[in-house]
């Protein structure tokens, strides 16, 4: 399964829910498939979808659809103490979608280090309900079976090494993307007052 394939299915999935995208190829690429005000792309903040996903998924109304998470390994790697913090806070609204090349994708695919450390495992026993899939048939399915699951959940998507050929960057200015997810959120979904 190509990248793009995967986020075609993700892009369909997910339309009413907060879509937290990681950095680079992963973000221009959901982008060309359907840009949307319902997706936050962390523009060179690699390595913190699932912080922001994690307290995201902890201020919106719990009864509001899942926070989703969109990251890939290299970024995963880089910040990988979210999955403890996510499957100590539990958050019962949070579902994190790994889609792993093996490479840094933007950089001229470097090896990372998923070919040799399970983060699968390493989200389960973090506390995470986790699912895999390889082909877009089972990304679609696993990623409904974990919609009913109460916790953080983890979905692990093994993809093809390279990008999609003719992105265009995304030259969005990134505190634009801020304000038009914060208005999309208001309106769409009960955000919790933060406590003073």
């Amino acid at each position: 399964m190509k990248r793009i394939e995967a986020l075609e299915v993700l892009a369909d999935l997910t339309s009413r829910h907060p879509v937290v995208v990681t950095c680079a190829a992963t973000s221009r690429e959901l982008a060309s498939v359907k840009d949307s005000d319902n997706h936050l792309y962390m523009l060179d903040a690699m390595g913190l979808v699932g912080s922001v996903a994690t307290g995201l998924a902890l201020s919106v109304d719990p009864s509001a659809p899942k926070v989703i998470g969109i990251e890939g390994d290299g970024s995963l790697l880089m910040n990988p103490n979210v999955l403890p913090t996510g499957g100590y806070l539990a958050p019962g609204n949070l579902l994190l979608v790994l889609l792993d090349n093996g490479v840094y994708g933007s950089t001229g695919a470097l090896p990372t280090y998923s070919s040799r450390i399970d983060l699968e495992a390493l989200a389960t026993a973090a506390g995470w309900t986790t699912r895999a899939a390889d082909t877009v048939d089972e990304l679609e399915a696993a990623f409904l079976d974990l919609l009913t699951v109460n916790g953080p959940t983890f979905l692990y998507a093994r993809i093809e090494e390279g990008n999609a050929q003719g992105i265009a960057k995304l030259l969005i200015d990134p505190v634009s993307i801020t304000g038009r997810f914060t208005r999309w959120l208001r309106e769409v979904h009960a955000v919790a007052e933060v406590a003073a």
